[in-house]
Parts: C-alpha cells; sequence; structure tokens
C-alpha cells in the first residue's frame, strides 16, 4: 500500500474530508471518551501532548507494555480504509521481532476481530513501525497464533517525521486470513518494550475509518 510524508497539519486537514468516516480516535480534539488502558507488563506512558502545534497522543515505554484501546464495531463493507498518523523518535534494538524475545516495537495500531461465542477464533492484525523487517513485510505474531504483523514502517528513514498512513484493512484480512472478515470489534494502540527490555517513544495522530472514495493515498 502506497504511502507519503505529509507536514502534520496537511495530516490532520487529509483526515477531515467529505467521504463517510467512522472517528476512532479524536486526539486533536483531546478527546480521549471511550478509550481504556490494559496492561500486560507495567505501563506505557499515554497523554495529550502538543507536538509541530497540534495535539497528539504522546506514547513512552520503559521495559513495559501497555496500550490503550476502544471498542467500537466498524463495518467493513462501508468503511474499510484506516487512516492515521504516527511519528516515532526511536528504533529498538531487537533481536528479532518474529520471536517473542523480540516482539517490542516503537508504534503499533491493532484492528480487532471478535470470533463472538467462539472466543478462541478472535483475530488481529497488528500495523507496527518496524525496527528490523521491511515496510511490507507480513508474519504471524509470536505470541498469539490468530494475531497478524505488518510492518507499515520498517527501518530508520522516516525515524523523527510525521507520516500518514492509509491501509485497506479489509483486503489486508482477505489475504491474511483467506476469508472474509466480520466487523471490527476494537481498536488499540501500543508503545512496547517489555521483552527487550529498552527505551520507545511515540506519537500518535487521529486515528478514523474512511469508505472507498476516502481520501488515502
Amino acid at each position: 500500500m502506497k504511502t507519503r510524508l505529509l507536514p502534520l497539519p496537511l495530516l490532520l486537514l487529509a483526515l477531515h474530508t467529505g467521504a463517510e468516516t467512522v472517528e476512532v480516535g479524536r486526539f486533536s480534539a483531546a478527546d480521549l471518551e471511550g478509550w481504556h488502558s490494559k496492561s500486560f507488563v507495567g505501563h506505557s506512558r499515554y497523554e495529550l501532548r502538543r507536538d509541530a502545534g497540534q495535539l497528539v497522543l504522546h506514547a513512552s515505554s520503559r521495559s513495559a507494555a501497555s496500550g490503550l484501546y476502544r471498542e467500537i464495531e466498524i463495518d467493513l463493507d462501508r468503511t474499510p480504509l484506516l487512516a492515521w498518523s504516527w511519528k516515532v523518535a526511536n528504533l529498538i534494538d531487537t533481536p528479532d521481532e518474529r520471536s517473542k524475545a523480540g516482539d517490542d516495537y516503537p508504534a503499533r495500531i491493532y484492528v480487532v476481530f471478535s470470533g463472538g461465542l467462539a472466543f478462541w477464533r478472535t483475530r488481529a492484525i497488528n500495523y507496527v513501525w518496524s525496527s528490523r523487517q521491511p515496510a511490507g513485510s507480513e508474519w504471524p505474531n509470536a505470541f498469539a497464533a490468530n494475531a497478524r504483523m505488518i510492518a507499515v514502517r520498517g527501518g530508520s528513514a522516516d525515524v523523527g517525521q510525521w507520516v500518514h498512513e492509509c491501509r485497506d484493512v479489509r483486503a489486508d484480512y482477505r489475504r491474511l486470513f483467506a476469508a472474509e472478515p466480520g466487523p471490527v470489534d476494537a481498536v488499540a494502540l501500543m508503545t512496547d518494550t517489555d521483552n527487550t527490555g529498552l527505551e520507545a517513544s511515540a506519537w500518535y495522530g487521529d486515528i478514523r475509518f474512511e469508505s472507498d472514495d476516502g481520501d488515502c493515498p
């Protein structure tokens, strides 16, 4: 999926078009309603801050893995495109992100699909800023058999820059799981360093789902 670099004000403007949209994270409006914390190991820190003149969500982690999640139902037949912006301050010196010892990321966004009563079928796509894998790489999550990883960004080329991303979640699900997706049940974000014991810092801009005619590159 093609991506492009934009100044932060243009990133936020690009997320406000006439296409059908579902707002997931409105950090620029200081809105954290519906977002909840989930800790796996310790606590990463999340707080609203200004960066480049805009209000965004800042995340920092030191030997910790906790994230923020929002339960929200998304019909991918209506709004299949996930758009967001993010920036990382540093990469993580991980041995291998495909292993449990190296499953740390300066920034990641989860899209969660529930199996309903068949809870063991719960699936997730992790869109990550990878420290080791090249952009476009895909692999199974080291801890969860039903989760798949996609390196949207890879390496140091864009570190310290705001980047606008857009993914066709419906198409990604079909390719990764060889099945049709049901509705999205939750979206989460996490900056985590519990496995490597290192530090990472990242910023997240607004997050939304858009229809096929949305303003995605």
